[in-house]
């Protein structure tokens, strides 16, 4: 793959990558509603993006850290919403899920380096949407959702999926190929439980 398709791919994604997560808030700022939200995914987002930053400074993948960087800071932002609609009972939550995934890649690091590291965190972040998925099962009422964050996220991870393949980066594919399909996942969930509206009002 010739460089300029590759700089091509990079720019799409950190276009879909840094503008994934503005949809999401300004859903929940606008209707203060947390319905079908997992805030497991929320914890594990700032986790994941933190670990991506630090193999992206480690690997000198230097188009994957804009998206890394503010990918923690909007994250961070949600965090801020979440506390603000729920109060601080919803910290255990949000704190459990990045404890737990964000725990798994220091081991890697620790033995393997960086590269072993960036493997770990891309198994992660191969699961890393898992608590959205379970969330968008469990509740019939996915208002709190939006719809254009998770079908940016969809883009986002197939380019990373082509990205990681072109460069030989095994982090990236495997990464966005869980990615891939957990948020396919979630944006069939949302067609299927908010039709009317998407098809009424355009995307939300």
């Amino acid at each position: 793959m010739n460089h300029i398709l590759l700089t091509g791919l990079v720019v799409a994604a950190t276009v879909l990558g840094a503008g994934m997560v503005f949809p999401q808030i300004l859903r929940l700022h606008r209707t203060a509603s947390t319905n079908g939200v997992s805030l497991a995914w929320i914890g594990v987002g700032v986790a994941m993006n933190a670990w991506w930053t630090a193999y992206a400074l480690g690997s000198g993948l230097w188009g994957l850290l804009p998206v890394a960087v503010g990918g923690v800071f909007l994250y961070l932002v949600m965090v801020g919403q979440i506390l603000r609609i729920l109060g601080f009972g919803a910290v255990r939550q949000l704190m459990l899920g990045a404890a737990v995934l964000g725990a798994i890649p220091l081991p890697a690091l620790i033995v393997g380096g960086i590269a072993a590291a960036g493997v770990a965190v891309g198994l992660c972040y191969a699961v890393q949407f898992v608590p959205a998925v379970l969330e968008s099962f469990r509740s019939s009422d996915l208002r709190g959702l939006s719809f254009s964050t998770w079908l940016m996220a969809l883009g986002e991870a197939v380019i990373w999926v082509m990205y990681g393949l072109a460069v030989s980066d095994i982090a990236l594919v495997i990464g966005g190929t869980g990615g891939s399909l957990a948020s396919a996942i979630i944006v069939a969930q949302l067609v299927r439980v908010r039709r009317p509206r998407i098809v009424y009002t355009g995307l939300q």
